[in-house]
């Protein structure tokens, strides 16, 4: 027989209504096993949380926002779908859902964010792709809405709740390995947007080739629009059949890494024998492109769950200091990277 309303739940069990709603909403007040056999006998009974009540009870939604901007072919990356998916896992666990608005290709993410936070629609809002100087953050950190951003601003003094990978620490080790090999001319594929994600990984790179203080190392750096795929391919093309070229190519992120060994095979370049390429996040075509791009792992589905936790401590707590936290990536190396071809190693 179903229950209909919260009430006819909390006879069925013999529990206080209250307990019932806490234990639906996931607050963690209440024991793990009364929460585990509230939910249990919520989807035995078919009973199904009334959004509008629980807005007039509790003043929220329910609800955590997240703009989708479509700026590409594909409606979402592979580094989104990972994203989103682990987001959505996260808010679940913790009683709440996720809303995707998009911003269609030509409106800015701003007009679509600020209507999703003045329509009441959202409790708080999850923010990625930071830019060097981002306007959604300012307009949310002026509102005082509870958001977490994916990345930091550069220099920025303003306090606000983020999670971040360290991109400039990965990028060193990244250089330590391939130097190690061997290896003393680079190559890095970056983009053109201003994202702070790639001012850290290129000075984390930087900083390591300037503490080796090795006069024989030489970067080559080529940058193309995130989202155009042919001038994605010419620049890499200018370095693969540049006068020297390089024998390590590392890529911003691992989409930028698998276009590297695309060209790299129609130049009839074998990895590694002839080129070491690097890449970083590890998305899932990673481990699948032969013969497995080197990259590194920054549990992209765990810490977009790990952001959905955040904002729910956030929007039920307000905690007087934002919460931070920044994760190290891990290295994955599979096969793309080796020592140095010797007619170009200079030890």
């Amino acid at each position: 027989m179903r229950a209909k309303t919260l009430k006819e739940l909390a006879t069925k069990l013999d529990i206080s209504i209250t307990t019932v709603s806490r234990a639906l909403a996931g607050h963690e007040q209440i024991a793990l096993k009364t929460r585990q056999r509230v939910a249990e006998a919520a989807r035995d009974y078919g009973y199904v949380p009334n959004t509008a009540a629980r807005t007039l009870v509790s003043g929220r939604s329910g609800f955590v926002g997240f703009v989708l901007p479509i700026r590409g072919p594909n409606l979402v990356d592979s580094f989104l779908g990972e994203f989103i998916t682990g987001l959505g896992e996260g808010l679940v666990s913790r009683g709440s859902d996720l809303i995707v608005a998009t911003a269609p290709q030509g409106q800015p993410e701003l007009s679509v964010l600020r209507h999703v936070v003045e329509s009441g629609r959202a409790d708080g809002v999850v923010v990625t792709r930071i830019a060097e100087t981002d306007e959604r953050l300012a307009y949310l950190v002026e509102r005082n809405f509870p958001f977490v951003a994916h990345g930091r601003l550069l220099g920025e003094t303003a306090k606000y709740s983020w999670l971040d990978t360290d991109g400039a620490r990965a990028f060193e080790e990244a250089f330590d390995l391939l130097y190690a090999l061997g290896h003393r001319r680079f190559g890095l594929v970056t983009i053109s947007e201003p994202m702070t994600f790639r001012h850290l990984r290129q000075d984390g790179l930087a900083a390591a080739i300037a503490r080796r203080g090795d006069p024989s190392v030489k970067l080559d750096v080529v940058t193309a629009p995130r989202f155009d795929r042919g001038a994605r391919v010419e620049a890499i093309n200018r370095l693969l059949h540049g006068a020297e070229r390089p024998t390590a190519i590392i890529g911003l992120f691992d989409e930028l890494a698998l276009t590297v060994m695309e060209e790299a095979a129609r130049a009839g370049l074998s990895i590694p024998r002839d080129l070491s390429v690097v890449g970083f996040d590890n998305i899932v075509a990673a481990a699948y492109a032969p013969p497995g791009l080197t990259t590194f792992d920054t549990s992209i589905r765990q810490a977009s769950r790990e952001i959905a936790q955040m904002l729910i401590t956030i929007i039920e707590d307000r905690p007087e200091e934002p919460p931070t936290r920044l994760l190290r990536p891990s290295l994955v190396a599979r096969a793309t990277h080796g020592p140095a071809p010797q007619a170009q190693t200079r030890l």
